[in-house]
């Protein structure tokens, strides 16, 4: 938590005056007791508990005074809200050979289909969403729309194909993303498009690199059941993500062992996975049945359009001493039927 005007915290250093001023005010009445015999005698009836709960309301107002400069010096925190603004989910589905494994009923390539498609249906109706398949290469086949009967055409066409290109997805993604952008050479090997002006003898020099995780008005979300075959290399497309402030979520799909009739490259690759979501501040999932793939994209329904923000809780502050204010004066009239 951090404060915009931390200069009026330093009022926090007169409540120990205050809590002083208050013992001395209570000596002082001990004193004027002792005078009166007839006072000291109902002081004297006075059990435990009624002596500490005289002393409820004065701390409850102290309290509320502490409470009172917090708020005068404006705090704020990071928090994780729900995006107002809108955005766009980029959707990298893994469209490879492998996609046609049965060890998913009915197959690999339908439950995603599925599973997509509730994503799309959960989803926040600001957010906008693209999706991107890859298998030799990356290729949009969408562009991001709120139109959810477009989206559902657009799973809907996925076909499995042949190799596996996890990095080329990531900088489609980008592309997506950031359509006026020339992302095609920010990653050696990488065959994608660039958009503008020809780039002539000199590439434009890469944008300058932002806090990760900073970009929340998109993300990506990357599914697939194997690993990269094909284009250039997932982690170096996923630092050009977190370079950007693109958060990355990837899911892994399928068993984790050799299915039936098929090589290593059908295997999930956990390892780099994980990698391309932690550097780029997103998570690693992995499911390995369809009902699994469908709750982990109801998750990231809520989960991608959400990110930490900071924002100024001055009110949170200011309420709660008005509210430690009030119960000290209706306490203190409920008991003593006067105010402190």
């Amino acid at each position: 938590m951090t404060f915009l005007w931390t200069g009026m915290l330093w009022f926090l250093l007169a409540a120990p005056l205050l809590v002083r001023g208050y013992i001395n005010l209570l000596r002082r009445r001990k004193k004027v007791a002792a005078r009166y015999p007839h006072l000291a005698t109902i002081k004297q009836g006075l059990d435990g508990r009624t002596r500490i709960k005289r002393h409820i309301p004065p701390a409850l107002l102290l309290l509320s005074f502490c409470l009172l400069v917090v708020a005068s010096a404006r705090p704020s925190a990071v928090m994780t809200l729900t995006s107002t603004r809108g955005g766009t989910i980029v959707m990298a589905m893994d469209v490879s050979g492998s996609m046609r494994t049965p060890d998913v009923e009915p197959d690999r390539i339908t439950a995603a289909r599925v599973a997509a498609k509730e994503f799309v249906d959960e989803r926040d109706r600001q957010i906008r969403i693209a999706i991107v398949g890859f298998s030799t290469e990356a290729f949009l086949v969408q562009a991001p729309t709120a139109d959810t009967h477009l989206l559902d055409v657009a799973i809907d066409s996925l076909q499995p194909q042949l190799t596996t290109a996890i990095g080329s997805a990531v900088i489609t993604s980008l592309q997506t993303i950031f359509p006026k952008a020339r992302l095609g050479g920010l990653v050696p090997a990488f065959g994608g498009f660039t958009s503008g002006e020809p780039l002539g003898d000199k590439a434009p020099a890469p944008p300058p690199p932002v806090q990760p995780g900073s970009y929340q008005l998109a993300a990506i979300v990357l599914m697939t059941d194997g690993r990269n075959t094909a284009g250039p290399d997932p982690v170096e497309a996923a630092r050009s993500a977190s370079n950007l402030g693109v958060r990355i979520f990837t899911i892994g799909f399928g068993n984790l062992a050799h299915p039936p009739g098929t090589d290593i490259t059908t295997i999930v690759d956990e390892p780099t996975l994980r990698k391309m979501a932690d550097m780029t501040r997103g998570r690693y999932f992995h499911a390995q049945t369809a009902d699994e793939l469908t709750k982990i994209y109801k998750q990231l329904a809520v989960t991608v359009t959400k990110g930490p923000e900071e924002t100024e809780i001055t009110v949170v502050f200011a309420a709660a001493a008005a509210a430690f204010c009030a119960l000290s004066a209706l306490l203190s009239l409920l008991w003593y039927h006067q105010l402190f």
